[in-house]
């Protein structure tokens, strides 16, 4: 709202006390503002640690009262994504863990939003000190970062209502059809190879539409410029509660993957603290206690394995 003009040496056309009044809501709107700022800085629920922490932050005191920085993509329901009820606030299974390993090696987390193709970009330039989020741990990503696995994975197979294309996972039903992908994704190749199989059948090859973010592909599919999604199961099953009018889960596909979190080459004191903190959280619980809370199956869980370049 405007301000009245005032001329220098003339009283205001307003009683004084509408002044006052607003002097008091500035002030009350400033203590809120504070209190929405506080909130803001706490990411995530730090579960309770096992005992085995305090040995570990002995052993590797170098991380001790650090703040690191955790690169995510945030817009992986279930996984990391914005709070919708305060927008400087990330929720999610990735947030989860990423501040109990912190609080069980003795280090903070603070966060870097990027595209998923910057991921491991910003961790190998210096701009971040972790990735956790979502990743798929493949022998081609662990030239760039170290790899710590921590869940299997499933994919799913995302369409429009009624499946009115007929796809039947990653197959020949994909030829003549548009997927929508994430830039960098391991299903995007995995697409891309069906090209000989549906020209030796005398069908077109499927084309891809790469995007930033899993929420654009979504949106694709739902404005019919793509036929299908093929993600993280949990993210597909996210999406058709979301629009149960609009989309279906055609199936669910394995792949050899694993989910991981990536950490710097180089660095294997800090990739070595961080496995023997996973491991730990594992043991007590506390990993599978955070799938529960953030709607995640239990039998995601794998235990923790390297993958690395060779």
């Amino acid at each position: 709202m405007n301000s009245p003009l005032v001329v220098p040496g003339q009283r205001p056309s307003r009683p004084a006390w509408p002044v006052r009044l607003r002097r008091l809501l500035a002030t009350a709107l400033g203590t809120v503002a504070l209190a929405l700022g506080a909130a803001g800085a706490v990411h995530a629920e730090v579960f309770p640690t096992p005992s085995e922490c305090a040995a570990l932050q002995a052993k590797y005191p170098q991380f001790k009262g650090k703040t690191l920085v955790n690169a995510i993509n945030p817009h992986t329901p279930g996984y990391e994504t914005i709070d919708p009820k305060n927008p400087e606030r990330y929720i999610g299974f990735d947030i989860d863990l990423g501040e109990t390993i912190g609080a069980c090696l003795g280090f903070k987390l603070s966060y870097k939003p990027v595209t998923f193709a910057a991921l491991l970009t910003t961790l190998q330039s210096g701009q971040a000190d972790i990735v956790i989020s979502d990743i798929y741990a493949t022998e081609e990503r662990a030239k760039a970062a170290d790899f710590i696995t921590y869940s299997k994975v499933f994919d799913g197979v995302l369409v429009a209502k009624g499946n009115p294309k007929k796809i039947t996972g990653i197959d020949t039903s994909l030829c003549g059809t548009v997927a929508a992908e994430n830039t960098g994704y391991v299903e995007v190749p995995l697409i891309q190879a069906l090209a000989a199989q549906c020209k030796a059948a005398g069908k077109p090859e499927p084309q891809i539409q790469l995007y930033d973010n899993n929420q654009s592909c979504i949106q694709a599919i739902l404005a019919g410029r793509a036929d299908t999604y093929i993600n993280d199961v949990n993210t597909v099953d996210s999406a058709v509660k979301a629009y149960p009018d609009k989309l279906e889960k055609a199936l669910a596909v394995t792949i050899p993957y694993s989910v991981g979190i990536a950490v710097p080459k180089g660095k294997t004191d800090f990739r070595d603290a961080v496995m023997a903190a996973l491991v730990a959280l594992q043991k007590s619980g506390a990993h599978t206690e955070m799938l529960k809370k953030n709607g995640l199956p239990v039998e995601n869980l794998e235990a923790p394995r390297l993958v690395l370049a060779k």
